[in-house]
């Protein structure tokens, strides 16, 4: 009978020593034999078949096979010995591609890499002189190197395992395959270990999974690159059923706490409210409207993601929700990530309300509530009365930031948190004021960034996801077009000719930099916004803050000219002869906070023409007259936050405009998010083309959770069957038996599987 073997608490260095355990757990974090197993390669190379140079991603590790066309030596001018230049090719007939490759001292290289020679070759691009190149890349001669590798390249595929600049993907590939020996996973699995299984047997059986202890040896060591494939199927079904379990325990723990429902009144601030609209709701607004009503009723806390459209009328539908609460005798927060932002909301729900958010004053309405705003800016003064008015319940609706989760804040019965733009807060901050009062208040989160539903399924599992569909009446359409001055630099002055002829027209215009000061060289071009230690994140040319921008090396970027700032712009805007008597203003995260509300209202009175900005007017900023925007180096932005900033004209009933102005040459790879962006206005569209530029492991690794990547083979857009099936399989279980008593290995998954970063991440509950 095989042993038994639990490869999660199976150290590696009783396997491999203690020397290579050590490289894995601070290269890769990878401290067991499981852990290693589930460290599955990225693709496969054939022996027989060269990869192709061009094309490949400028600033990642990259592996590949290719044949030597030149190999010479050069003495160093600065400092005593050689460099060896190596040129290498994929001898593709119709686009033949080359690569350089230089070492430094490297006598070595010199000898092994001679014009003929096949090699396997590692490391991370750059660019010199603007052509790709490899620095110092780890190499293996394939040419008589079967031996050395321990590995039979000449019969097998190839497995290529993500790598790092220490360890090599064929490093890791030889203790890879100490594991497989170690276990007795080979060609004769009757002499292997027995590894207990995640998947249970009757599921694994109607998906045709397979062994486990043949799909680890398929996965590590194919015979054929086919075998790999299926072995991939079983692991990415494993990992989907591990993420939806975690999920769906998370969603049954929400469903036994207790909560208070607030039920909609006949009488009360909502039904006036709706009464004294100027406008109907959409179909999509009552929709939601009535599913959120539906939820707030029960009696326990309620759990929703609201999405929609920028423009959608999300805000209004929350404010609904707000006063439904207020009328059943509790009190809303609202969370917002910027002051700008938090100001603007203040103001917007106060006049939206009228004499309903004006208690106590004369001409309120007789069932008045007040609406109170709380920033860390704020005066002593002003700051003690918004922190009565909440703790003694005067005040219906507190709008504020993060200076909302201070210990200080207190609320007389806290029943609806609504938090605006979700990506924009840990779940350390949103849980601090939910955990305020004794009973859970009811959850309203809401982004402007559509999430297609598989994400939504991934990600947002343990959340209700309501959809806003359509756009309110006055809401007009927003062409994008792209400038390209890197093929037309004449049109560099005709875009504030644009500009100029939108103002004299009456309208107004945003100008949009990635930097702040022309001095930014990283970081994030920001300030701590409201004394709480966090921050109103802009980006300064790093790429959009969680948006999976990125793409250009740091050799990349120095070639190229330097990054519009707000300073600059400002400066160069104002000497710009078709823009002469134009008032510009400028605005970004480092002002004095009451510099910042006064610009913003300055422009929303009209006493501003154009505001050059950072990226804080991202969300929710809202003047009606502003029908222009031009982002400028827009390459250095994500898909989702070029949507969003667009989002900002053509709000007030006249057709928008956005100029998306990059140096980029055509063909660059950051082009591609641009022509995506232009091509529609269809925001499920471009969160599904986001999600294919991004990287691997982006929708629950490192950008979200601050911890390494999560998913390793699930992929939410292609998988979409593999979720949903593992999603009803994860209920029915869950359902069965809540703590997974029966199902010990899988709760050993969820807690091995996910680390406590991206567990704390899926926490939304």
């Amino acid at each position: 009978m095989p042993t038994v073997l639990d490869p999660r608490a199976h150290r590696l260095d009783k396997v491999l020593g203690r020397s290579a355990a050590t490289k894995l757990e601070k290269s890769l974090h990878i401290r067991t034999v499981g852990a290693l197993l589930n460290h599955f390669p990225r693709r496969y190379l054939e022996r027989g078949e060269l990869q192709s140079i061009t094309g490949l991603p400028i600033g990642e590790e990259v592996t590949l096979i290719a044949d030597v066309l030149s190999c010479s030596r050069r003495p160093m001018q600065r400092r005593k010995g050689y460099i060896t230049e190596v040129l290498i090719t994929d001898r593709d007939a119709r686009r033949p591609g080359t690569l350089s490759l230089s070492f430094f001292q490297a006598r070595q290289a010199y000898q092994d890499l001679q014009p003929g020679v096949t090699a396997l070759f590692s490391g991370k691009t750059g660019l010199y002189r603007h052509q790709a190149t490899l620095t110092n890349p780890h190499y293996l001669v394939l040419d008589g190197a079967d031996e050395d590798a321990g590995t039979d390249l000449a019969d097998r595929p190839i497995p290529v395992y993500p790598a790092t600049s220490d360890l090599t993907s064929w490093w890791i590939g030889q203790r890879v395959e100490a594991v497989l020996k170690h276990l007795g996973i080979g060609a004769d699995p009757e002499n292997a270990v027995h590894l207990p299984d995640v998947v249970p047997a009757g599921i694994a059986a109607r998906e045709h999974l397979g062994d486990l202890v043949a799909a680890y040896r398929d996965i590590h060591a194919p015979v054929r690159v086919a075998d790999a494939y299926r072995a991939r199927h079983r692991f990415r079904y494993q990992e989907a059923l591990i993420l939806q379990t975690a999920l769906a325990r998370r969603r049954a723990e929400q469903q036994a706490q207790v909560a208070v429902g607030r039920p909609r009144r006949d009488e009360g601030l909502l039904p006036d409210f709706d009464a004294a609209l100027p406008f109907s709701l959409t179909d999509g607004q009552r929709d939601v409207g009535e599913s959120l009503d539906a939820a707030l009723s029960l009696d326990h806390p309620m759990n929703v993601l609201l999405q929609g459209e920028v423009g959608s009328g999300k805000t209004l539908v929350a404010l609904r929700a707000m006063l439904q609460v207020v009328d059943a005798g509790a009190q809303a927060a609202l969370l917002a990530p910027t002051e700008v932002l938090a100001a603007q909301h203040h103001a917007s729900i106060t006049a939206t309300l009228g004499p309903l958010a004006q208690a106590g004053m004369l001409g309120g309405a007789d069932h008045a509530t007040r609406v109170v705003l709380l920033t860390g800016s704020m005066s002593t003064a002003a700051r003690r009365e918004a922190l009565l008015a909440a703790a003694s319940g005067e005040a219906g609706i507190v709008v504020g930031t993060h200076a909302l989760l201070s210990e200080t804040v207190q609320f007389a019965e806290l029943g609806l948190v609504v938090v605006d733009e979700q990506h924009r807060f840990g779940v350390e901050q949103r849980d601090a004021l939910r955990t305020r009062s004794g009973v859970p208040p009811h959850l309203l989160v809401m982004t402007a960034t559509p999430i297609p539903r598989t994400v939504a399924m991934t990600v947002f599992g343990d959340l209700g996801v309501l959809s806003l569909e359509g756009l309110p009446a006055g809401r007009a359409p927003i062409d994008t077009h792209i400038v390209p001055l890197a093929e037309r630099p004449v049109w560099r002055d005709r875009i504030w000719q644009r500009a100029r002829e939108e103002v004299d027209a009456g309208r107004q215009v945003y100008v949009v930099c990635p930097k702040i000061t022309g001095g930014d060289a990283g970081g994030t071009g920001s300030d701590d916004s409201d004394g709480t230690g966090f921050e109103d994140r802009e980006t300064d040319g790093a790429g959009a803050a969680g948006d999976g921008a990125g793409g250009d090396s740091a050799d990349d970027r120095s070639a190229r000219p330097p990054l519009a700032s707000v300073e600059e712009t400002v400066a160069l805007l104002q000497r710009t002869p078709a823009l002469a008597g134009v008032r510009i203003g400028e605005l970004h995260g480092r002002l004095d906070p009451a510099d910042k509300t006064d610009v913003m209202a300055a422009f929303h009175r009209g006493d501003v023409d154009v505001l050059v900005s950072t990226t804080v007017i991202e969300v929710g900023v809202d003047v009606a007259r502003a029908t222009l925007m031009v982002i400028l180096d827009a390459d250095r932005f994500g898909i989702s936050q070029l949507h969003q900033l667009r989002g900002r004209v053509g709000r007030g009933g006249l057709p928008g405009t956005c100029l998306l102005v990059t140096g980029l040459e055509d063909g660059h790879p950051s082009r591609a998010r641009l022509d995506a962006v232009a091509s529609t206005t269809d925001g499920f569209r471009l969160a599904a083309e986001d999600l294919k530029l991004r990287r691997e492991g982006d929708i629950l690794g490192a950008r979200q959770s601050g911890g390494h990547s999560t998913l390793k083979l699930l992929r939410v857009i292609e998988d979409e069957r593999i979720i949903a099936a593992a999603r009803q399989d994860a209920q029915a279980i869950v359902e069965d038996d809540p703590d997974l008593t029966g199902h010990p290995v899988l709760a050993g998954a969820i807690d091995d599987y996910l680390d406590p970063e991206a567990e704390e991440y899926l926490d939304r509950g």
